[in-house]
C-alpha cells in the first residue's frame, strides 16, 4: 500500500505524509478521534465557520514543521533524517491528549488534568505500540532531546502550533485581523547557540504575529458569547455529575457515562488505563447527543441548561475591569429564583462570576530572540520599536459575571 499521501487542506493547499510511520499514526484510533473534536469549541455560536477540528490543526503543525526543518537545513544546521520525522511526529501529536470541548471537560468531567500530560501519556502508549520508533519524538516534545530548537519549535512563544492555530482559526471565523505571515515567518527561522531565533529582518512579521494574537484572544477565543456558551457547558456538566453522583440514571454514551459516574481528579486519572481508554473513546458528538436528549430531563435545573444552549439562549455576559459588586450579583440571584422557581443554592448555576486573562507574548518564557545582523541576540520587545509591544507582555485581566437573560 503506498503511504506516501498527499492531504488538500484548504489553508496550506496540498500537505505531504513524510513517511510511512507518520502514515500509521494519523490512521491510529487515538489520532482519528480528532476529527470528531472541534478545534473552537462553541466559537461555531458566533462564527459559524469556525467547524474545522484538531485533527486539521494537527495536520497543519505537521505541515508547518515539515517546512520549517527545510528551511533549517538549507540553512546548513545539521538535521538528520530520523531527527526530522520524530519533530513532524512530535508536533502532529502535541495536542492528541485533547478532549470534546476541552475547557469546559477540565472544569467539570475530569477535573485539574491538564491536557498537555494526556498527551504525553497517549504518545508512551502509541510509542509502545509502535515498538519503540517515537522515542525520539516523546524526547523533543518533553523537551530532554539534545537539540533544545526542535522543541521550541513545538511549545515557545513562537511556536508551530500557534503559527498554524492563529492562521487556520481566521481562516474559518473570517476575522482577518488573525492573518499572520506564517511563510515569512518561517524563512526568517534560524538557530544560534542552540536556540530558535528570528533573523533581524523578521522583526516586522513577528510584531504582526503578537498582536494578531492579542487581537484573536479579544475577538475569537474570549468572544463573550464564546465564553456564554462554554460556561453553560461547564455548568450543565457539573450539574449532570451532581444528578449522577445522586444515583440519577442519565442518558448518556458510555463513556460520559463513566465520567459522569466517577470522580475522575489529577490524583487518580493514570493510576487505571481504563481512565484512558474511557477518554479517548469521547468526542463532540458523545457530549452533544446527551445535551439534545437531558433537554426532557425531569430535573428542572439540568433541563434549562441545556435548552438554553440548544437554543441558543445563552447567558448575558458582562466584562469589566472590576469585579462585580456583591450586591449587583445577590441582586440577579434573587431575580434569577424569582423567574426560574429554583432554590438560592441552585441559582449558582445561573448567576456566577469569573476571571479571565490575555496575556499576547510572556517574555522569560521561550521569549521571541532577534538575532541582529550583527551577531548580537536580542530579544523582541527591546529590538521592536513598536511602543506598544512592551504592553503585550502584561497579563490583561477581565472579571465576568453571567447570569441568564430576561432578568
Amino acid at each position: 500500500m503506498n503511504k506516501k499521501k498527499i492531504i488538500n487542506d484548504p489553508v496550506y493547499g496540498f500537505i505531504s505524509i513524510h513517511s510511512e510511520l507518520v502514515y500509521d499514526v494519523i490512521s491510529h484510533p487515538y489520532f482519528q478521534r480528532l476529527r470528531y473534536i472541534k478545534q473552537l469549541g462553541m466559537t461555531h455560536l458566533v462564527y459559524p465557520g469556525a467547524l474545522h477540528t484538531r485533527f486539521h490543526h494537527a495536520l497543519g503543525a505537521m505541515h508547518l514543521m515539515s517546512l520549517a526543518i527545510g528551511l533549517l537545513k538549507s540553512k546548513g544546521h545539521n538535521i538528520t533524517e530520523g531527527e526530522e520525522q520524530a519533530a513532524i511526529l512530535a508536533i502532529l501529536l502535541h495536542d492528541i491528549g485533547h478532549g470534546p470541548f476541552s475547557h469546559a471537560l477540565e472544569h467539570s468531567l475530569v477535573t485539574g488534568i491538564k491536557h498537555e500530560d494526556i498527551s504525553a501519556k497517549l504518545m508512551q502508549d502509541l510509542n509502545q505500540h509502535f515498538d519503540g520508533k517515537l522515542t525520539h519524538a516523546i524526547e523533543i516534545f518533553n523537551g530532554t532531546y539534545n537539540k533544545k530548537f526542535l522543541h521550541q519549535l513545538i511549545s515557545g512563544q513562537l511556536d508551530l502550533d500557534r503559527m498554524d492555530y492563529l492562521n487556520r482559526d481566521s481562516f474559518f471565523t473570517g476575522v482577518s485581523e488573525g492573518v499572520i505571515s506564517f511563510d515569512r515567518i518561517i524563512k526568517m527561522f534560524n538557530v544560534f547557540d542552540d536556540d530558535l531565533v528570528i533573523e533581524e529582518k523578521g522583526i516586522y512579521s513577528i510584531e504582526k504575529f503578537l498582536i494578531a494574537r492579542r487581537l484573536m484572544y479579544w475577538q475569537v477565543y474570549l468572544h463573550k458569547t464564546v465564553i456564554a456558551g462554554e460556561m453553560i457547558l461547564v455548568k450543565l456538566l457539573e450539574r449532570a455529575k451532581f444528578l449522577a453522583a445522586k444515583g440519577d440514571d442519565l442518558f448518556a454514551a458510555p463513556s460520559l457515562s463513566y465520567f459522569l459516574k466517577n470522580d475522575i481528579n489529577e490524583e487518580n486519572f493514570f493510576e487505571q488505563q481504563e481512565n484512558l481508554a474511557h477518554f479517548t473513546n469521547l468526542d463532540d458528538q458523545d457530549i452533544y447527543a446527551a445535551v439534545k436528549v437531558w433537554v426532557q430531563h425531569p430535573d428542572k435545573i439540568l433541563a434549562a441548561l441545556c435548552q438554553m444552549l440548544t437554543s441558543r439562549n445563552l447567558y448575558k455576559v458582562e466584562m469589566s475591569n472590576e469585579k462585580a459588586s456583591d450586591d449587583r450579583v445577590k441582586f440577579l440571584q434573587n431575580a434569577t429564583i424569582d423567574l426560574l422557581g429554583i432554590s438560592a443554592e441552585e441559582a449558582g448555576y445561573f448567576v456566577f462570576t469569573d476571571m479571565i486573562q490575555n496575556r499576547a507574548y510572556n517574555a522569560g518564557v521561550g521569549n521571541i530572540k532577534i538575532l541582529m545582523k550583527n551577531n548580537d541576540i536580542v530579544d523582541i520587545a527591546k529590538a521592536s520599536d513598536l511602543s506598544n509591544l512592551e504592553s503585550l507582555q502584561k497579563t490583561v485581566e477581565k472579571y465576568i459575571l453571567c447570569y441568564p437573560r430576561g432578568i
